[in-house]
């Protein structure tokens, strides 16, 4: 558990890496930002897509069954139940060990020297600072061979009938019934973020290209707003009709990135030799 005067966060190091609450502590009872875990049925182990945020990493979201790079084919199983792809990387799956913790701040490493065809290490900071959670993501490639990675992260935020969203994007790009990007297109009304409004009553999963790296979630009923800030380019909204939760996904990619025209580097993943590391940074500010 980490803790500043206005913010509290619970971590399992052992669940992905990921965190499991974030609250507003600022006025007394705690009041959750992110969508906290609820606890699993049967008393299990919680999955990483049950609780609050999860690391990607070296990939954000759905990959076509795998992808070619430098002449190689490179074949990935799907990873989660009912999906045909491969999606969100693999650091949301893996136990990560705390290489450091103090009150307010906590670094987890991975190593994947073993991956197949990414070979990693990768490290989370999470810090508490003040009103803000900082969260730091870096990956170097430990592989013999240059590859495209690719960074971001999954939060899920309550869905209240008064939620709104603004964060300003160039175009939004549609997907076919694989749930994979087919064409960028300008924003529908019901889309365009770049003034606040509320979230559309239709289903959306889709990612929105060109992003200045600032978004505000506002949520009138707690008097609740939360500044997201991210040194990436897209960000990713998923909002299932008549949720009770959101997911507006900080990325530095496009989905799919690594099967696009044009190749994976004009999409937003960065070409990594070994030895070579990538890193972003992550704010959540709370008002």
């Amino acid at each position: 558990m980490l803790r500043s005067a206005q913010l509290s966060a619970e971590i399992l190091p052992g669940v992905g890496g990921a965190l499991s609450r974030l609250d507003w502590i600022g006025a007394g009872a705690p009041v959750p930002v992110l969508r906290p875990y609820a606890g699993g049925a049967g008393g299990g182990a919680p999955r990483p897509n049950q609780l609050a945020c999860f690391p990607l990493v070296p990939w954000s979201n759905r990959m076509a069954g795998g992808f070619s790079y430098g002449g190689e084919r490179y074949d990935i199983a799907p990873n989660r139940e009912g999906d045909p792809f491969p999606i969100h990387g693999e650091g949301w799956q893996r136990p990560w060990t705390v290489a450091f913790q103090s009150a307010s701040q906590v670094l987890l490493m991975l190593e994947r020297r073993d991956g197949l065809p990414f070979s990693y290490r990768a490290s989370l900071d999470y810090a508490l600072r003040g009103n803000a959670l900082v969260v730091t993501l870096e990956v170097t490639n430990t592989g013999v061979l240059a590859l495209p990675f690719g960074l971001g992260l999954h939060p899920w935020m309550p869905r209240s009938p008064g939620t709104t969203l603004q964060a300003v994007a160039r175009s939004v790009w549609m997907a076919g019934a694989d749930k994979l990007p087919s064409h960028a297109q300008a924003m529908p009304d019901a889309w365009s973020f770049a003034v606040e409004r509320a979230l559309p009553q239709g289903p959306v999963d889709n990612v929105f290209e060109g992003w200045d790296g600032k978004a505000r979630i506002r949520w009138p009923e707690n008097g609740l707003t939360l500044s997201i800030a991210a040194d990436c380019g897209y960000y990713i909204v998923y909002a299932p009709a008549g949720g009770d939760f959101f997911c507006f996904e900080p990325v530095d990619h496009l989905i799919d990135a690594h099967n696009m025209a044009g190749g994976p580097a004009r999409h937003g993943l960065t070409i990594l030799a070994p030895g070579q590391r990538l890193r972003r940074t992550f704010s959540f500010t709370v008002t």
